[in-house]
């Protein structure tokens, strides 16, 4: 694959990034990708391995040696099209997705991996610059109609696999645009919205059709005076409905001040910013102008309050992590070629932030007109039982102290799907509150409740973009399966 020799005579480049200093005062993404020469000397150091672990290691399968020898050639047009079969936007991808494949490579194990996310980020862009990536619409139609509800990764991908098998597919997001979270749970900074806007219009020229500002379900809508669907309606008009929403309801934190002005969930801070970017006038927007700023989770959405705040002119930005700080490095004899649990430092991080670990917050105090002024914590120390292996925290001895704050961001992960979605549809839910479904055997991706699928976050819970893209790549298979007898989809 690539050059033979290519991983001796070449090292791993990075993507150039524009300085921490500059890329603050603006909402751009701010990584160019590759030159096509460069692009080609990196494909070029992908090894004959033998055993590509770099594709069992991403989600969506992506044929790796194939495309990256692809690139060396300067094949672009091919490599475009291996990229496609298994993925839908490699453009979100190629900018957002931590990369398990690189982590699987097997140069990693000397901590070099080649820059597969980085070739994946050109492969995509210069098929959109040379115009390679045109609707495809079906030559015929089934005549069959199916409702997606929800329009992020997974809503997307099994809308575009099931209209291109000839199915009739409507989209619904209770949001006034689409994208789901892709949209409003993504900074502009680390993926623009234009490449949503770019699959939306393919999509629509495929036969797609999208409904924004709908609320599927009964009771607590959120679309602000958007229209309200019925279930039912869904279930009479429609041979198959898939539920794809996201993980929106966050974990919180319920400690004394909780309810103190100043105290937001992430996915309270970062939308409104979104649709600031986007044009909208947002009242009584959140901001961290000026403001002592604590966020409260050390993930991918922490990482994206942190980077936001740094943005709107924040005055100080912590970022606190009830775990123990992960080691530097992996212990790469006993991880590879798995995802390793390992310190990452991501690009907001190194726009100005204070990162500590082992820390419970225990209160947060407030002045007399109720916001918030003091955050009460302790250090912590985790200790794993000899005889059950299992961790508890323990709070250290004279440990506990308080430090001024503005501004708290809950940024702790989120716990399940938004209930009142799956009760709606009547649909079974697992242990954690997701859409109970297998994805293997006879049925995979079906719910409890006749005709009605879910996929994404809706049946596996929190995870990444590309887990999203597979499981609606599958689900549409599913779908499609169980209304025709049998499909011509990938899996």
């Amino acid at each position: 694959m690539g050059k033979i020799t290519g991983f001796i005579e070449f090292r791993r480049l990075e993507e150039v990034a524009e300085a921490p200093r500059t890329r603050t005062r603006h909402w751009r993404e701010f990584t160019l990708h590759l030159s096509d020469s460069a692009a080609g000397v990196q494909a070029a150091r992908c090894m004959d391995c033998g055993i590509p672990f770099c594709n069992q290691g991403c989600p969506v399968n992506n044929i790796i040696p194939d495309f990256n020898d692809l690139v060396y050639q300067q094949d672009w047009k091919t490599a475009l099209d291996v990229l496609h079969s298994t993925n839908n936007f490699p453009e979100f991808t190629g900018r957002v997705c931590p990369a398990p494949c690189e982590a699987a490579c097997t140069l990693n194990i000397h901590d070099e991996p080649v820059g597969i996310k980085s070739i994946e980020h050109k492969i995509i862009d210069k098929g959109w610059e040379e115009g390679w990536v045109v609707p495809q619409p079906p030559a015929t139609s089934t005549g069959k109609r199916i409702a997606v509800v929800g329009s992020g990764a997974a809503g997307l991908a099994s809308a575009q696999q099931l209209a291109r098998a000839g199915h009739a597919v409507t989209v619904y997001e209770k949001n006034d645009r689409i994208g789901g979270l892709l949209r409003y749970g993504i900074p502009d900074f680390k993926m623009e919205k234009s490449h949503i806007d770019r699959r939306v219009a393919q999509m629509s020229a495929e036969g797609v059709k999208f409904r924004t500002g709908v609320h599927v379900g009964s009771g607590d809508s959120e679309t602000g005076g958007g229209v309200e669907i019925a279930p039912e309606q869904l279930m009479t008009e429609f041979d198959a409905v898939i539920l794809a929403g996201g993980a929106e309801q966050p974990r919180d934190l319920p400690v004394p001040g909780r309810e103190l002005n100043g105290v937001h969930f992430a996915m309270d801070f970062l939308p409104s910013q979104n649709k600031v970017v986007a044009g909208d006038k947002v009242i009584n927007q959140i901001m961290a102008t000026g403001k002592h700023v604590i966020v409260i989770g050390g993930g991918d959405t922490g990482s994206d309050c942190v980077g936001t705040s740094n943005r709107q002119g924040a005055k100080s930005v912590t970022q606190w992590e009830l775990l123990p700080q992960p080691p530097e490095a992996e212990n790469k004899p006993m991880t590879w070629p798995y995802w390793p649990i390992k310190l990452r430092t991501s690009s907001s991080h190194e726009e100005g932030v204070v990162r500590e670990w082992a820390i419970a917050t225990k209160a947060f105090r407030g002045d007399a007109n109720g916001n918030v002024v003091a955050l009460i914590a302790a250090r912590v120390e985790w200790q794993r039982d000899v005889t059950t292996g299992i961790s508890r925290m323990v709070e250290l001895p004279d440990s506990e102290f308080e430090v001024p704050v503005d501004l708290v961001l809950l940024a702790m992960g989120f716990v399940a799907p938004v209930a009142s979605a799956l009760e709606s549809f009547g649909v079974a839910r697992d242990s954690r509150g997701n859409a109970r479904a297998t994805t293997d055997g006879t049925g995979c991706y079906q719910t409890s409740v006749a005709k009605v699928f879910a996929a994404g976050d809706m049946r596996r819970g929190q995870s990444l973009i590309v887990w999203a893209i597979r499981e609606g790549r599958q689900c549409a298979r599913a779908v499609d399966e169980y209304l025709m007898g049998s499909s011509t989809l990938p899996r």
